[in-house]
């Protein structure tokens, strides 16, 4: 059974996959702690360099030997062609996984093209003409419009083919306002785009990190938490109590509108995504 043909919201946490001994070690100790609330999958993000995705196959394949969890993998259209794709499509199927999630992936600075796959849409239909229904497919969804969208209708075509191609579901670039992800799910409502798409969440620890990763990838941080955030300084203690205080409110407005689930960016760290879950009363909500 695929792990979203089940009933109930969808919690699941992302990894990025560790380059050191004591990364490996963190993310082992992270991943046991948030294994204990039973989440229903595992992500792991994938790099275009040949030595990151590795890195990805070893640590989705520990993750899931070691946890119990079903781990899905994220394959990226940057430097990918239909021969290595299709090696690692058969090299996870032999691992046991069944859920993946195909991006198209960053651009690096100076390359002209994406490689073979220029769209996910192209890899999610790879993906189905490979290994037919084999796969879950998550794709990524664009509350706030992707960075590089010409328009929002654009945007939104482009979303609706990857569907049309075959993903199973989505899991959105993280926000803080809930207004966007509820007008762009009646968007998709009015376009005839059915399939679920869980509210990616990332919590508050850092701000000057999480502006600048909201800068790279045009998520808004609202004036009000941006000016909160930068009048607490350097006082972590206090960002990260009024982080974990913004991001719950949101989660709980998010699932009272019936979101299909949660999706945490936890950038491999349990604490903040367990405070949260916590603080919602989702402590083994995915449990059978």
């Amino acid at each position: 059974m695929h792990p979203m043909t089940q009933t109930g919201p969808v919690f699941s946490c992302e990894f990025f996959p560790p380059k050191t001994a004591d990364g490996i070690n963190k993310l082992t100790t992270t991943s046991q702690a948030l294994a204990t609330v039973k989440p229903r999958f595992f992500s792991v993000t994938f790099g275009a360099g040949g030595s990151t995705r590795e890195h990805t196959f070893e640590t989705v394949i520990d993750l899931q030997e070691k946890s119990g969890i079903d781990t899905a993998p994220h394959l990226s259209c940057i430097n990918s062609t239909r021969e290595n794709i299709r090696e690692m499509l058969v090299d996870y199927r032999d691992k046991g996984i069944n859920h993946i999630v195909a991006l198209r992936g960053d651009m690096p600075s100076g390359m002209g093209e994406a490689g073979e796959f220029r769209y996910a849409s192209e890899l999610v239909t790879f993906i189905r003409e490979e290994t037919g229904d084999h796969f879950h497919i998550e794709v990524a969804a664009y509350p706030e419009y992707h960075p590089q969208a010409t328009s929002p209708d654009r945007d939104l075509e482009n979303f609706k083919h990857k569907v049309e191609a075959g993903a199973s579901s989505a899991i959105t670039q993280y926000f803080y306002n809930p207004d966007a992800y509820l007008n762009f799910i009646d968007r998709c409502s009015s376009n005839s785009i059915n399939i679920d798409i869980v509210p990616g969440i990332m919590p508050i620890t850092n701000y000057h990190q999480l502006a600048r990763f909201s800068d790279a990838c045009g998520a808004e941080i609202p004036r009000w938490i941006r000016k909160r955030l930068e009048a607490y300084g350097e006082d972590l203690q206090s960002i990260r109590a009024f982080g974990e205080e913004v991001v719950t409110r949101l989660c709980a407005r998010l699932l009272e509108q019936d979101a299909p689930g949660l999706h945490f960016y936890t950038m491999n760290r349990a604490e903040p995504t367990l405070a949260i879950w916590n603080n919602l009363g989702l402590t083994n909500a995915n449990s059978d």
